[in-house]
């Protein structure tokens, strides 16, 4: 058996490579980027005496939702933590479903 002489195929002559890495793997649609409620109106404010603004970023458990699902920015999530635990402590927000008014 003898080797064969085999050149190299130039990279232009070579298929296309996904950015996945693998030739004809499907592109994953691309998401739009979340931005900050409370950045983009300058006239919303965080108010912890406002439940129904801060119901809009806790669970149907009464969990602080992550910036990452809300797309706040890290201020405007740190004043919207302080915000509904406040409102927790004045009973303007329940802690659990179960003491849901």
């Amino acid at each position: 058996m003898s080797e064969t002489n085999r050149t190299p195929t130039p990279p232009s002559a070579q298929k296309p490579v996904t950015s996945a890495g693998r030739r004809g793997a499907r592109q994953r649609p691309q998401r739009r980027r979340k931005f900050c409620k409370f950045c983009a109106d300058k006239s919303l404010r965080i108010d912890y005496k406002d439940p129904d603004l801060l119901h809009h970023f806790i669970t149907e458990r009464f969990k602080i939702l992550p910036a990452r699902v809300t797309g706040t920015c890290a201020k405007h999530q740190r004043r919207l933590t302080t915000a509904i635990k406040r409102a927790r402590q004045l009973a303007l927000l329940a802690y659990t479903p179960l003491h849901k008014g």
